[in-house]
C-alpha cells in the first residue's frame, strides 16, 4: 500500500501546470504525510495505570514507583487496541513507550527500569514491539511517544537532574540516546516520534536526538524540540482549533527565543491556535483531546469513569473543528489493568468512526485535482440538499487561498451559501438543516498566487 502522500501525488499527476506565483513556504514530504493522516490515537499506558489512587501529574512527575511489578496486564493485547482504533478511522496510532515514572516498555539494553524487570510475561515481553508489530497488521501508522524531560525514577524535572538524581546530566543524556537508538533500530519504520514536552538537544545541555532519528528513521514526523518541527501543538488539549487556522507560521518551532515564546503564550496562546497566513515556515496544527474526555480530561485509564466518555456527536464535532479547520486530530485512548480497552471505549470509538463515515455516505458531486484557477463549479449528480461540503487545496503548492465564497444553486439560481479565509488541507462546512441545491460555485476572492484545489466535494445528509 502506497503512503498517503505518495499516494496523493500519484493522484494528481495529471493535474495541469501550477504557476510558479507563490511565494510562500511548502510542507516537506514528512509534513504532507502528517496532514494526510488527519486522525489518530495516542494509547496511553504506564506504571500509573496501576496501584492505588488516581493520576496526579504533579506527583507522578517526582514520586518514583519502585514496585514495577505492579504491571501486571494480564490480559494484554495490542491488537485490540489497534482493531479499535481502527474502527474510529484512525491512520495513526502512538504509543507512550515512556513516560513520567521513566519505565520503559521494551526490553531495553541501556535502562534496567524496563519490562525485563516484571514478573508479567516472565520478563520477556515487548510492548513496543508488540505494538508495532500490531499496527502493521492491520494497516495502521506505528509511532512513539517518549519521555525525556520527567523521570521521577532518576530524579530528573524539567530535562535537568535534580538533588535527588542518582544520576549525572552527562549520563543521563547518553542513556536517553541509547534509548531513541534501540527504538529507531529496532523495530522496523515508524511514523512518529514525539517528545514529551519537547526534547532539549545538544545547545541546551540535553542529548543528541534528532541526528539520530534522521540517521535511522528519516521519513519520520519529528515532535519537536528546537532543531526541528514538523508540527506545532494547537493551543488546548480540546480536540479543536479554531477557525482559521493555518499551516503557516512565524517561526521554524515553538520555543525559538524569549521573545517568541513570550508571543506564542500571548492571548490564550492565539499563535499556536490560528497560524499566521503571512509566516515564512510551514508549522501546521495538531488537536488532542482524551476519549474521556467530558467534564474531566483522562489520558490515563481510572476505574468507573466510563461516563467521562464524549459522546458521540461531542467527537464528531471535534472531528469537523479540527481535521475540517486544517488540523490533525488525535484522540487520547487508554487501556486498563487487564491490558485491554475497556467495552465502552471499544464501542464509543465503533461509534464515532460510523458517524464520520456517515457524514460522507451519501455524495452529490466530487471532484479532484481541478484545474488552477479562481472559480469552481460543482455540479450535482443530482438535485439534493447540501448536509455537508469539503474543500481541500492542494498543499503540495503550499497555502494559497485567503478569502473564498461558496455559492448554491437552486432552479437556475445563485446565491451565497457561505465564505471563509483558510482552507489549507482542509476545510470542513456542515450545514443544518441542509441546503437545496444542484450546484456549488466556489470563488476565491483573493490568494496568494494561481488558487489550486485538490478536492471539492459535496454530501448529503447521511443516515
Amino acid at each position: 500500500m502506497l503512503p498517503l502522500a505518495a499516494a496523493l501525488l500519484l493522484a494528481l499527476t495529471g493535474t495541469a501546470q501550477v504557476p510558479d506565483d507563490y511565494d510562500g513556504p511548502r510542507p516537506t514530504p514528512v509534513q504532507l504525510g502528517w496532514q494526510e493522516a488527519e486522525l489518530g490515537v495516542l494509547v496511553s499506558y504506564e506504571l500509573h495505570t496501576f496501584g492505588e489512587g488516581r493520576y496526579v501529574q504533579r506527583d507522578a512527575r517526582v514520586t518514583p514507583i519502585d514496585d514495577v511489578d505492579r504491571f501486571d496486564p494480564e490480559l494484554l493485547d495490542a491488537e485490540q487496541w489497534i482493531r479499535a482504533a481502527k474502527a474510529a478511522g484512525a491512520r495513526f496510532a502512538i504509543l507512550t513507550a515512556s513516560h513520567e515514572s521513566g519505565f520503559r516498555l521494551w526490553q531495553s539494553d541501556a535502562n534496567p527500569y524496563c519490562l525485563k524487570a516484571v514478573r508479567w510475561g516472565d520478563g520477556k515481553r515487548d510492548l513496543v514491539g508488540e505494538f508495532h508489530a500490531a499496527c502493521v497488521k492491520h494497516g495502521v501508522l506505528p509511532g512513539i511517544y517518549l519521555g525525556t524531560r520527567w523521570n521521577a525514577q532518576l530524579g530528573v524535572f524539567d530535562f535537568s537532574v535534580t538533588e535527588r538524581a542518582t544520576i549525572s546530566q552527562a549520563d543521563y543524556n547518553a542513556l536517553i540516546e541509547a534509548e531513541v537508538e534501540e527504538i529507531c533500530t529496532r523495530y522496523g519504520d515508524w511514523f512518529e516520534f514525539w517528545f514529551d514536552g519537547g526534547a532539549h538537544g545538544p545547545e541546551q545541555g540535553g542529548p543528541d536526538l534528532l541526528s539520530l532519528v534522521e540517521r535511522h528513521q528519516p521519513r519520520a514526523v519529528f515532535y519537536h524540540n528546537l532543531q526541528r518541527a514538523d508540527a506545532r501543538w494547537g493551543g488546548s488539549e480540546s480536540g479543536t482549533v479554531p477557525y482559521p487556522c493555518w499551516a503557516r507560521f512565524p517561526y521554524p518551532v515553538t520555543g525559538a527565543g524569549e521573545s517568541a515564546r513570550a508571543e506564542i503564550a500571548r492571548q490564550g496562546f492565539r499563535l499556536l491556535k490560528h497560524g499566521d497566513p503571512e509566516g515564512a515556515h510551514w508549522l501546521p496544527a495538531m488537536s488532542d483531546v482524551p476519549l474521556r474526555g467530558k467534564g474531566g480530561h483522562e489520558w490515563f485509564w481510572e476505574p468507573d469513569d466510563e461516563h467521562l466518555l464524549l459522546p458521540v456527536a461531542d467527537l464528531v464535532d471535534r472531528y469537523c473543528r479540527s481535521v475540517g479547520h486544517n488540523s490533525t486530530l488525535i484522540v487520547g485512548i487508554t487501556p486498563d489493568t487487564r491490558g485491554l480497552l475497556p467495552d465502552a471505549d471499544v464501542a464509543r470509538l465503533a461509534e464515532f468512526g460510523a458517524a464520520v463515515r456517515a457524514l460522507f455516505s451519501d455524495r452529490l458531486a466530487v471532484r479532484e485535482a481541478l484545474p488552477p484557477g479562481s472559480e469552481d463549479e460543482l455540479t450535482f449528480e443530482r438535485a439534493g440538499e447540501v448536509a455537508t461540503i469539503v474543500l481541500q487545496e492542494d498543499i503540495r503548492h503550499g497555502e494559497r487561498i485567503r478569502a473564498y465564497e461558496l455559492q448554491a444553486r437552486e432552479a437556475g439560481t445563485w446565491r451565497p451559501l457561505a465564505e471563509g479565509t483558510c482552507i489549507g488541507h482542509k476545510r470542513i462546512h456542515r450545514f443544518d438543516p441542509p441546503v437545496p441545491a444542484d450546484a456549488l460555485r466556489l470563488v476565491v476572492r483573493t490568494s496568494n498566487g494561481t488558487p489550486v484545489l485538490a478536492r471539492f466535494e459535496a454530501w448529503a445528509a447521511g443516515e
